[in-house]
């Protein structure tokens, strides 16, 4: 029995987890998204996720822990450099997982693990010239405040300049 054991062994003895999962997090550093199977992603998630966030403080120490994990010089350097920069300002969650459906050979279900922040379609930067407004239980009740605010502007400029 398995019980309290956390860890998904993916089948694999731990030295042979930790390479894999090594492996896949230097992939997906370096290329922002990758496609594996969907046990893989959940456990590569658990995985990466804390080397993001010390990825974040830009120490001597930090480098050498995450070093440590991945033992990769260029994926530390894109770690701390443009990936760092992108999630400055997100307390987490900076992977997201999607699944694709089953593989034909021997129907695994496969799914995509991404970095949040470099997908430009679910992204920030596209789809947003909305400002934002705020909700009311009323409906209308922002318009007519905001109508009945202008023409207050308006009275008391009259006012100014007469």
């Amino acid at each position: 029995m398995r019980h309290g054991d956390k860890v998904k062994n993916l089948s694999r003895t731990k030295a042979h987890r930790d390479a894999l999962l090594s492996n896949l997090a230097c992939q997906l550093i370096e290329h922002k998204r990758i496609v594996t199977t969907l046990a893989k992603a959940k456990a590569l998630r658990v995985y990466v996720e804390p080397l993001i966030t010390k990825g974040k403080t830009n120490t001597t120490h930090q480098r050498r822990v995450v070093f440590s994990y991945l033992q990769d010089k260029t994926a530390i350097v894109e770690l701390f450099g443009a990936v760092a920069e992108k999630v400055a300002g997100r307390p987490g969650g900076y992977t997201r997982i999607i699944k694709l459906g089953a593989r034909p050979g021997d129907n695994a279900e496969k799914a995509m693990i991404e970095l949040v922040d470099f997908n430009e379609i679910y992204g920030k930067g596209k789809g947003e010239t909305k400002t934002a407004t705020k909700k009311t239980r009323r409906a209308g009740g922002t318009k007519k405040k905001a109508e009945t605010a202008d023409k207050t502007e308006e009275t008391t400029e009259t006012k100014a300049a007469e």
